[in-house]
């Protein structure tokens, strides 16, 4: 299951990634926003972090308007490893290389066309472990 959430600023673009995921059958929960009245960001990337670092969700999708704040905002929430990615290319190193659990998108800064792409290459592209294990280890020994 993948935990969503977004502010006004990326609620079309969740939108569009709800579509996706619906049709591609992939499960989703949506942690809100509802709409694009204006709202604060941390409250739904929160949210939707605190369901990744649960278990409740797999993986968390967060979207605002350049996706630096909602992504800032979930990497505070212990055992999350949120990427800001822009293109398929560092979704895809992302999973590889650190093992990204969400994933954060700028609906200012990319169509719904490449978010789309990057979403499904994010979903799709597991981790190598390996040396970069080893890695994602020391960083999860920051927390604690």
């Amino acid at each position: 299951m993948i935990a969503l959430g977004s502010d006004h600023g990326g609620y079309d673009l969740k939108e569009r990634v709800k579509a996706y995921l619906d049709q591609e059958k992939i499960p989703y929960k949506d942690f809100g926003c509802d709409s694009k009245e204006s709202c604060d960001y941390p409250v739904f990337g929160k949210a939707a972090a605190e369901a990744v670092a649960s278990g409740e969700c797999d993986k968390g999708i967060v979207i605002c308007t350049t996706g630096i704040g909602i992504s800032i905002t979930a990497n505070k929430v212990k055992g999350i490893r949120c990427a800001l990615c822009s293109d398929p290319l560092s979704a895809e190193m992302t999973r590889r290389h650190n093992d990204a659990n969400m994933l954060a998108m700028g609906a200012g800064m990319v169509g719904p066309n490449l978010a789309e792409r990057i979403v499904q290459v994010f979903l799709n592209t597991e981790f190598e472990g390996g040396r970069h294990a080893r890695r994602v280890g020391l960083i999860t020994d920051m927390e604690k």
